[in-house]
């Protein structure tokens, strides 16, 4: 895509330069030859002809010859206009650099052939996109170890390090180090209260994460619920006030006072260290996301105050290095416990199991808890909000949509379950409940939503406040959230919605 100006066009061109003396490829005077060798000898207005590796000579009127080639159509050497060689010109000035059309040209860094944005090469073709580096004659490729995920990276966590989830090449490396200790929390003396992880637990089903920066999960646990940020980048970690109670927010407030703290960790008190971070860019959206604010949303349970996570959109946790968590077919209940007033219709508010590398990696490949009022794939009964299942490709109500057994709901806050069999059974089921009081309901049991989910692809990582691509345009108040590799009994289900509206119903 390169301009050729010959004739009266061409001297249009140099006239409005002036009259200063340019070297146009041959020299500025009569018809003399230019420097490509196969150059033919201009006349009084035109430069002469060349051949399709050579420019032709200049003109009296210091135009450089056209080209019955390729050769002739950029400027030479120490002019813009007519040529040496290969390059032989045609116009004053020389054509104007076209970032877009593929041809490295001028004082483009690359020209990748289009003026998209993301692709590697700037829409100016002056850099890279974020998360490329990009070098004359040697293209762009992505900057492994950024936090970006960027060209054909699988995942990329923000460093070179082998044996955390992201290889050092930013490659799959689902070769994941999990042989440090487990360090489950002590089941409760006989006849003494339960956790949600200890009903699980004696369920055949223990927790391999659990996430709350509202309480104890385990009815002993007394470590860390999660962590606080200041402006300064100083941290406090904040525990419960007793074994198996609520959070110490005066902690926080303490911390905190008029400054702006935002939650840097959510701590698994599982034991299998699950804890949660920032996630790091994905498919969707290529660039880190954001920590939640500390203190944007809180509520009282039992006469204590206690804070959420708030996401909004651009706000999301991830642990792609989750270890023990379920893959493949594998069986695995999950519960959170949201906030029923703040949702939107974006994609995702999710909690769960979804892909390790950020990306979509097609149907099953997820299996995470969704609450909103989304309808772009599938929908329960009415406006929504509704409970449902992101299985990648899908959020599913169900198998079917619009499922009418899924009801939108409009507690202040909801009991959230998503549920997936053994393998080979093509078996799951959907849960919601008032976490406040009263018992679950089951909006959905049955089949998988199509062949396409069957069997499924988990892979295992852990995401909050973003679906498996790194979709953030979803929001929601997230207070717990647990997950299993076991198919729960009803029985179990039900003791754990008790004990949550034992807590969140609680005066």
């Amino acid at each position: 895509m390169k301009a050729e100006f010959v004739g009266f066009a061409a001297v249009v061109v140099i006239g409005a330069c002036g009259p200063h003396s340019v070297d146009l490829g041959g020299e500025p005077a009569g018809g003399s030859t230019g420097h490509g060798a196969s150059g033919g000898t201009g006349d009084a207005m035109n430069g002469g002809t060349g051949d399709a590796t050579r420019g032709g000579s200049g003109g009296a009127m210091s135009v450089g010859g056209s080209s019955n080639g390729e050769g002739g159509t950029v400027g030479g050497r120490g002019s813009h206009v007519g040529g040496t060689g290969a390059q032989g010109g045609s116009t004053g000035g020389g054509p104007a650099v076209v970032c877009g059309d593929g041809v490295l040209e001028g004082d483009e860094v690359c020209d990748d052939g289009n003026t998209l944005s993301g692709d590697g090469c700037n829409a100016t073709c002056s850099d890279g996109d974020a998360g490329y580096s990009c070098a004359p004659g040697l293209g762009c490729i992505a900057i492994c170890g950024d936090g970006i995920l960027a060209g054909d990276e699988l995942c990329d966590d923000g460093n070179r390090i082998d044996d955390d989830g992201c290889p050092n090449d930013c490659g799959h490396d689902y070769g994941i180090d999990c042989k440090g200790p487990l360090r489950a929390p002590a089941a409760p003396a006989a006849g003494e209260p339960q956790g949600p992880c200890d009903i699980y637990a004696a369920d055949g089903g223990p927790c391999v994460a659990a996430h709350s920066t509202a309480r104890a999960l385990y009815a002993t646990y007394d470590g860390p619920l999660y962590q606080v940020k200041d402006e300064s980048g100083a941290t406090l970690d904040i525990s419960v006030v007793t074994p198996g109670g609520l959070a110490d927010s005066a902690a926080q407030d303490s911390f905190c006072g008029s400054r702006t703290c935002t939650i840097a960790i959510i701590y698994d008190q599982s034991g299998h260290g699950n804890h949660l971070t920032t996630a790091p860019g994905g498919m969707a959206k290529n660039t880190p996301d954001n920590e939640a604010a500390a203190s944007a949303v809180s509520a009282t349970f039992a006469g204590q105050k206690v804070y959420g996570v708030h996401v909004v959109p651009g706000v999301a946790y991830r642990n792609n290095a989750a270890c023990d968590t379920a893959t493949g077919d594998a069986a695995e209940t999950e519960y959170a416990v949201v906030g029923g007033t703040f949702y939107n219709n974006g994609c995702c508010f999710d909690y769960g199991n979804m892909e390790r590398g950020n990306r979509d990696d097609g149907e099953g490949a997820a299996e995470a808890i969704y609450f909103g009022a989304t309808t772009i794939w599938g929908r329960g009964d009415g406006a929504g909000p509704w409970v449902m299942g992101d299985l990648e490709n899908g959020l599913w109500a169900g198998s079917f949509s619009p499922n009418p057994s899924n009801k939108s709901l409009s507690f202040r806050y909801v009991t959230a379950m998503l549920k997936g069999d053994a393998p080979g059974t093509n078996h799951w089921a959907i849960k919601t409940g008032d976490a406040q009081a009263g018992p679950l309901t089951t909006p959905f049991d049955g089949q998988r939503p199509s062949a396409r989910y069957n069997p499924m692809r988990k892979q295992g990582a852990i995401g909050l406040g973003t679906a498996g691509d790194n979709s953030t345009n979803g929001q929601g108040d997230f207070f717990e959230g647990v997950m299993t590799t076991h198919y729960s009994s009803d029985a179990a289900d039900d003791a754990v919605q008790a004990n949550i509206a034992s807590v969140y119903g609680a005066p």
